[in-house]
């Protein structure tokens, strides 16, 4: 599988993929490229929609050429835990992607990223400035929106310089609002029965999206409830086996993976 940065003749490929129709996966299958490079370079340059090849290309070299200008503002720690930076920047930029396809705002996204990939999981507004080559009023902003959906928090340290703080906890709340939500369409969707009439077809439509949506939501916090714990716990090291059989009921019974442990669910 080559690796580097894309061509042009390849940007046209994914172009026309594009235009065809053809999913993320079926274009890198053609490219020999991973999938999440394909992705990568269509959400950043307009997404399947707006992109364009040659745009695409020229927006890249300009981004290379101010990385090559940019100029390190004091000495440069060597990457922490003997990480490969290059890999470690590449993720950051999968991850971005990811938050971006799902519905969060492209700058907002940049920001949970870098603190997600951040070992302290906080940083100041002139480290993202410094860690995006972004403007101040940018991180501002994003600070702003991601503060207001519980997403970051704001804390200060020692120096009261303050700082943003992405908890873990956030993954938690964040599936609560999402079945908040849901629920809203299920009662609003049970609003519509009496307007339309029980009985007939269309309420009996909307009373069976309640119902569905009712289950939907009632099960997303009954799983959230029962694996919060896992946020604030420290990974298990999967045990001599575990990877070959993927896992195994310990005599407690708990189901155990090589990503940690989680509580049976009392369900059958």
């Amino acid at each position: 599988m080559p690796g580097g940065r894309l061509t042009q003749q390849e940007r046209q490929q994914i172009a026309l993929g594009l235009a065809d129709g053809l999913a993320y996966a079926e274009i890198a299958r053609r490219l020999d490229r991973p999938t999440s490079t394909v992705t990568r370079e269509v959400m950043r340059n307009g997404g399947p929609t707006a992109y364009r090849a040659d745009l695409a290309h020229r927006a890249t070299e300009r981004r290379a050429h101010r990385r090559g200008q940019a100029t390190p503002r004091g000495p440069q720690a060597p990457p922490a835990h003997g990480r490969d930076a290059e890999a470690v920047r590449a993720y950051e930029e999968t991850l971005t992607t990811v938050f971006i396809q799902q519905g969060t705002p492209k700058m907002m996204a940049r920001v949970m990223a870098c603190l997600c990939v951040s070992d302290t999981g906080s940083l100041t507004a002139a480290e993202l400035v410094q860690r995006l080559r972004v403007s101040p009023a940018s991180v501002s902003k994003a600070v702003a929106f991601l503060d207001g959906q519980g997403l970051v928090r704001r804390e200060r340290d020692a120096s009261r310089r303050e700082r943003y703080v992405i908890d873990d906890d956030v993954w938690y709340q964040s599936m609560v609002a999402s079945a908040r939500g849901t629920l809203l369409v299920a009662e609003t969707a049970r609003q519509g029965v009496a307007v339309l009439g029980s009985g007939t077809p269309a309420a009996d439509r909307l009373e069976n999206i309640a119902r569905f949506l009712d289950f939907i939501s009632e099960s997303i916090v009954r799983a959230a409830d029962q694996a919060r714990e896992v946020l604030h716990t420290a990974p298990v090291a999967p045990r001599e086996g575990d990877a070959a059989t993927g896992g195994e009921a310990t005599s407690g019974g708990e189901a155990t993976s090589g990503s940690g442990r989680l509580p049976r669910t009392g369900r059958p």
